[in-house]
């Protein structure tokens, strides 16, 4: 879906970011030496206007490691960064940014948690066929 405010700059570092992302996710998988990193997904990526930094969003499997990997991508910013910087030939490559965003499983936890509510309120009108709340 094209974006109607689409000024030059502004696809470029739509572009860039896309870029980044397939990079980074190949550079993380394929360089990144942390055991505790494995199988990270790359969200997200937005480029600043001047291209001085990108912040990267990304889930992993065990969310209960999600804060350490963080830092421990933020770790390696540097190291990806110049790595970065042979692959894509940009001028300048952005400083990255790492966080983590466990979006995507608070919101399979939450559709779970209102499947439950569903079932359990089905159980109740089964139980009481009276749906009028007792009045005063």
């Amino acid at each position: 879906m094209a974006h109607h405010h689409a000024q030059h700059g502004f696809a470029r570092t739509e572009r860039v970011a896309e870029q980044l992302r397939r990079d980074l996710a190949i550079l993380i998988r394929d360089r990144v030496k942390d055991p505790r990193v494995g199988m990270v997904t790359l969200l997200d990526v937005e480029v600043s206007k001047d291209f001085a930094h990108a912040k990267v969003w990304f889930d992993v499997l065990q969310p209960e490691h999600g804060q350490e990997i963080q830092e421990a991508l933020n770790h390696a910013a540097g190291f990806l960064r110049r790595e970065l910087g042979h692959l894509l030939k940009l001028r300048m490559t952005p400083a990255l940014h790492f966080f983590y965003d466990d979006t995507q499983s608070r919101g399979n936890a939450l559709s779970s948690l209102i499947d439950k509510a569903v079932a359990s309120d089905r159980h109740a009108d089964a139980v009481d066929a009276d749906p009028q709340p007792d009045g005063d």
